[in-house]
Parts: structure tokens; C-alpha cells; sequence
């Protein structure tokens, strides 16, 4: 919950992809709140009021996602609504016209984001959507110590940097120091 806070405030792909790896701990553990409490709550050193604060947040995602029927795969709606509000404003970017550099990133980006979609065979996923599955998924191979090959690392820092310059964007944009219509 803290952390969340935080990279929702400074970084927003960043949160969107703590919270895929929060989903999937909550699935590790079975939606178990005492074992979640036991092997990750415990861990942080905060007061107790702050304990209590975290642990209900957990049972809060807990509950949210088994109400959604996401218990086997998939995504917390409000977390795929931001993703979605974050491709709008991606391609509000892109139209504008205005962000040269934006354009540049997602040029370089392009080609990459093609293949990921043919070689995932995922098609219906937005470009943001996909640029965050290939981080989600280096993260994944690389908590596993899996090769990752030279390629594949080139591929998916393209989409590092036009995620980053993206929420750097966001942010301005969510503080008022950008103008945007989207």
C-alpha cells in the first residue's frame, strides 16, 4: 500500500506494474490474508496502525478480485481502466502534434510492439497494454533467472523509454502543467 502510493504519485507504469505483481502474490498465497500477513505484511516496519491500514488493504484487493473472477489470470478493472486512460493519453500525445520527442520513443518503439502482439498473438491489447506485458513479463524471467536474450533486451528498452517519457507526461499532465485534450 505504501509503495503503491508512491509509484502511483511519481511513476504511473510503474504502479500499474507493481500492482500486476501484487495481483500475482495474491495468487501465490492462495488469497490467503494470513499467509500474505505472515510472509509480507510482517516485513514492514511501520506502526501498528499502519500495519492494520496495509492488511486491510490486502484484503481489500483480496475481495475485489475475487468478486471480479479474476482468482486464475486477468487484472483488477480499475487498474485496466488506468491503462486504458493511459493509452488515450498516449495517443492524445501522438496526435497532437506538439510531442516530438513522444513521437520519436514510440517510433522506436513501434516495430517492437508489432511483434510482441504477433509473437503473444495478442491483438486486442492496446499499445501501452502491450508495452507493459513485455516489462511485466522481463520482470517475470527475470525473478525466475531465465536468459533473456540480447534482442528481446533491446526490444522491450524501447518500450522502457517510451513508458517512462509517458509518465513523466502523465504526471505533468495529472498536475496541471500540461495541456492536453484527449
Amino acid at each position: 500500500m505504501i509503495i503503491a502510493k508512491e509509484k502511483k504519485e511519481s511513476n504511473i507504469a510503474e504502479y500499474i506494474l507493481y500492482m500486476w505483481q501484487i495481483e500475482d502474490l495474491i495468487r501465490a498465497y492462495n488469497f490467503d490474508i494470513d499467509i500474505i500477513n505472515k510472509n509480507i505484511i510482517s516485513q514492514f516496519n511501520q506502526p501498528e496502525n499502519i500495519i492494520i491500514e496495509i492488511k486491510n488493504w490486502y484484503k481489500g484487493l483480496i475481495q475485489m478480485m475475487i468478486e471480479e473472477g479474476i482468482k486464475e489470470k486477468g487484472h483488477l478493472q480499475f487498474i485496466t481502466n488506468i491503462v486504458n486512460d493511459l493509452n488515450k493519453f498516449h495517443s492524445a500525445l501522438l496526435i497532437s502534434g506538439k510531442h516530438n520527442k513522444y513521437q520519436q520513443l514510440y517510433s522506436q518503439a513501434a516495430d517492437n510492439i508489432n511483434s510482441f502482439k504477433q509473437k503473444t498473438q495478442d491483438k486486442k491489447n492496446n499499445d501501452i497494454e502491450i508495452c507493459l506485458k513485455g516489462l511485466y513479463a522481463i520482470l517475470i524471467l527475470r525473478l525466475k533467472k531465465k536468459n533473456i536474450s540480447e534482442g528481446t533486451n533491446s526490444a522491450v528498452k524501447t518500450f522502457s523509454n517510451l513508458l517512462a517519457y509517458l509518465s513523466q507526461q502523465y504526471k505533468k499532465f495529472e498536475k496541471g502543467d500540461l495541456e492536453l485534450v484527449y
